[in-house]
């Protein structure tokens, strides 16, 4: 004889076993002061995940075109977002010491104040999440959690290192590679960037026409990936042992990434849920009752004003370094090409070389008649032309990153990309990134 299948729960019997520890975490939300051992990275993580099964739940049974559930799922939602944002932010209170970098101004300030702004967000909706529980016949658990059930993640106690990374052979080729694409980065952030808090006026002209949560999650995934590769290829360990300078230009990766991942949260959630995007009805209704809670010009505010700016901050702030490690590690050659015939290093020629040596990062300087000229530098090239021509020279010497000077050497093959009389001519495939 077998045991009997068992019973499938009903929609309503799910929704209580699945919004019970999240309806408890709101409870705590309405009942606990918030301070550093009661609202931890293990209560935030609690909220993500309780409230993340629920939205899932919700939204296979149909609730997002549903009027009578839709606002629950957008509370739902709204704490997954919020939480995810505290999350990361309170990961970055508990690293900073150990990254060993120096604090942009007001950094930690501004950090403090972003975190109680969505601490407040949370506690603002536990109530209306409870009524609106308790309107939907969702029972309320009796029970709540304690300060105990949420210790914190940082400690004085900190295990013995005894396994050392420091001897690792360390492969420069992927050094080399992840300073060039830090640089890289730095270099199409460019247009994102900007280096004083802007007025709310300012911030509505640039979200979402010009920073969205789609260019700030690619960027958040190509930081990700340097970040990985770094610890597969170059250092596997922590960051108490090992390479400082190394380690220091790792936690470069590590700050900008958990700023992208709370700034492209918030982004989301602010696009998808906040802003108008000319939906009517109940998704109108439902999201002028979450602005009632959420104020969305604050969030905007925190979001731009602390997130994306402090990207900015740090991301200029490693470009040295990075520049530093790239020129430590790369490998160095010299070539001796001809000059650009007829018209010599002019404007395009000159724009071309800087180009190339631009594109990897590293070091290159052109050598004429022993003087060195920075040929990563338009000015520069063009100086050295107005001597090239002076003294008649016909061959000069590029010196520094042997990947830039592989490409030079191609470019040099084709006369720099023009003709004889001045005009542009197709380049090799190799240098399709010139185009």
């Amino acid at each position: 004889m077998t045991d009997a299948a068992p019973r499938e729960l009903s929609f309503q019997e799910k929704v209580a076993i699945f919004s019970a520890d999240y309806l408890k975490c709101c409870k705590y939300l309405m009942q606990v002061e918030p301070g550093r051992d009661t609202f931890t990275k293990r209560l935030y993580s609690l909220l993500i995940a309780s409230s993340q099964l629920l939205e899932d739940l919700l939204d296979f049974h149909g609730a997002k075109n549903n009027r009578n559930w839709y606002y629950y799922r957008e509370l739902c939602a709204t704490v997954r977002h919020l939480s995810r944002a505290a999350y990361s932010q309170k990961h970055i209170f508990n690293r900073m010491p150990f990254y060993e970098l120096e604090s942009p101004k007001d950094f930690d300030a501004q950090g403090e104040r972003a975190l109680a702004f969505l601490t407040r967000c949370l506690q603002r909706l536990a109530p209306a999440i409870l009524e609106e529980a308790r309107r939907l016949q969702i029972p309320v658990p009796d029970d709540m959690f304690s300060p105990s059930d949420f210790p914190r993640v940082s400690t004085d106690e900190i295990l013995e290192s005894d396994i050392d990374d420091a001897e690792k052979h360390q492969k420069k080729e992927s050094i080399v590679g992840l300073a060039s694409e830090f640089l890289n980065i730095v270099k199409t952030f460019d247009h994102l960037a900007f280096y004083e808090p802007l007025t709310i006026e300012q911030i509505q002209n640039l979200v979402p026409s010009k920073a969205n949560e789609v260019q700030i999650r690619k960027y958040e995934m190509v930081v990700h990936n340097l970040q990985s590769e770094f610890d597969s290829y170059v250092i596997h360990g922590g960051y108490r042992s090992g390479n400082r300078g190394l380690k220091k230009f790792r936690s470069y990766f590590s700050i900008v990434l958990h700023l992208l991942e709370f700034t492209g949260g918030l982004l989301h959630y602010y696009e998808r849920h906040l802003l108008d995007a000319g939906f009517k009805n109940v998704y109108k209704q439902v999201s002028d009752r979450l602005m009632e809670v959420i104020n969305g010009d604050e969030l905007l505010e925190v979001t731009v004003n602390y997130g994306l700016f402090y990207v900015c901050e740090f991301l200029t702030q490693g470009m040295n370094l990075a520049q530093d490690v790239l020129n430590e590690n790369m490998k160095r050659d010299s070539i001796t090409v001809g000059v650009p015939q007829k018209l010599g290093f002019h404007s395009r020629p000159s724009l071309m070389v800087a180009k190339v040596v631009q594109h990897y990062g590293g070091q290159v300087e052109m050598i004429v008649n022993g003087d060195r000229f920075d040929a990563s530098s338009v000015l520069d090239m063009q100086w050295a032309g107005g001597k090239i021509k002076k003294e008649n020279v016909d061959e000069v010497m590029f010196t520094g990153d042997v990947r830039a000077l592989h490409d030079l050497a191609i470019l040099a093959s084709v006369n720099y990309g023009e003709d004889s009389m001045g005009k542009g001519v197709a380049l090799p495939k190799e240098l399709d990134y010139l185009k």
